[in-house]
């Protein structure tokens, strides 16, 4: 069998060696040619896959290691017989992380604490719906939207609008779509909250992101955190600028989040094809650096979750690699912005720290659990 892989895919000899030859390429430079004799494809989020790509090629299996579709032509692949998978949830941790760490630098900025901030979610599924699970976890006020959610479900949802009215940090977490394209245009951002935040690590193009340029130009009192960007992997320099914390579409990024990923691609191709698996995730992880964190019982909460989130990661370091990549004409900083994702370091996610503590904290414990850290 011929595969070709993305070369940003981890474990994929590991995965998939056994099964055939591989080939490795930039994502996006993954074109038809090179499909000429391939049957298995493995991409991720910038590879753009349809029929210019795939037709008259013999690829009968897509794969994308990550969690959004919005790439894939499902129309095209259900038309040509074209069997896929994706990967849903596969880094829906590493993506709260990032959002855990934005706030905590936000509260810090600002001198506020998160417990008195109302908190907004817009799209609770894979990783919006884990995100919410944390927030109220520590206890904090989170109003939710999800209209596909609540016409299946019903449930305590709100509209978009009262996400706006009453939401002092909104975090957005929508696939992107007809229907969430600008979801936040240049209406809906000006409704923002005096002295809100806002949290984009979905997809660029869910925020119009020449309406939040010009709106930040004039609202000082607002605070932007975004990963995502319309026109990846050209970044708005200006926009960047304007921005509290700016990131090159990397808050998913953690290692576990990206074996997990190439691990459910391997597991549905087993399916599709009837073959049993036989390479498992769990013989491939390695340990994480910091294996476990100690408290003592009288440590202040606020302390302790900033602590235990910054333990395992902080996106300033990011954000500021990013930043001194917003230099030279486009085709260098489109360089910058792959390479960026190409050589990150190596990032684990706050779930495999384990934490002891040292008396009885009955808040602190409720902490570690909401946190979903292991507690020892």
């Amino acid at each position: 069998m011929r595969i070709v892989a993305d070369e940003n895919i981890p474990l994929v000899d590991a995965f998939f060696g056994a099964l055939g030859d591989i080939r490795r390429l930039p994502g996006r430079a993954i074109d038809a040619a090179a499909l000429a004799d391939a049957e298995l494809l493995l991409v991720r989020s910038v590879t753009r896959v349809d029929r210019a790509l795939l037709a008259g090629s013999p690829v009968r299996f897509v794969g994308t290691c990550t969690i959004g579709t919005d790439h894939l032509d499902l129309d095209y692949f259900a038309e040509a017989g074209i069997a896929w998978s994706s990967a849903p949830g596969c880094n829906a941790r590493g993506v709260v992380d990032y959002v855990l760490g934005s706030l905590l630098v936000l509260a810090e900025d600002e001198g506020v604490e998160l417990a008195t901030r109302t908190f907004g979610v817009v799209g609770a599924g894979q990783v919006g719906g884990r995100l919410v699970d944390v927030l109220r976890g520590l206890g904090w006020r989170v109003l939710v939207c999800d209209p596909p959610r609540q016409a299946a479900e019903g449930g305590d949802y709100v509209d978009l609008e009262t996400i706006l009215r009453e939401c002092d940090a909104i975090s957005l977490h929508t696939p992107l779509d007809r229907g969430t394209h600008h979801l936040l245009d240049a209406g809906r951002l000006e409704r923002l909250r005096q002295g809100a935040w806002l949290v984009n690590a979905s997809r660029g193009a869910v925020v119009d992101n020449q309406a939040l340029r010009a709106l930040l130009g004039r609202r000082i009192d607002l605070r932007v955190v975004l990963d995502v960007w319309e026109g990846e992997p050209l970044a708005d320099v200006e926009l960047a600028r304007l921005c509290r914390i700016a990131t090159p579409h990397i808050a998913g990024y953690s290692l576990d989040g990206k074996l997990r990923g190439t691990a459910q691609v391997y597991q549905a191709w087993c399916r599709a094809s009837g073959q049993a698996e036989r390479v498992r995730l769990d013989e491939l992880l390695p340990a994480p650096w910091l294996g476990e964190l100690a408290l003592n019982a009288g440590s202040d909460p606020a302390w302790a979750l900033a602590t235990l989130c910054r333990a395992v990661y902080d996106p300033r370091r990011d954000d500021a690699d990013f930043r001194r990549s917003l230099v030279g004409d486009e085709a260098r900083r489109c360089t910058a912005f792959d390479a960026l994702r190409k050589h990150y370091p190596v990032r684990r996610e706050i779930d495999g720290l384990r934490v002891r503590l040292q008396g009885d904290a009955p808040r602190l414990a409720e902490i570690v659990r909401a946190l979903g850290a292991e507690l020892v």
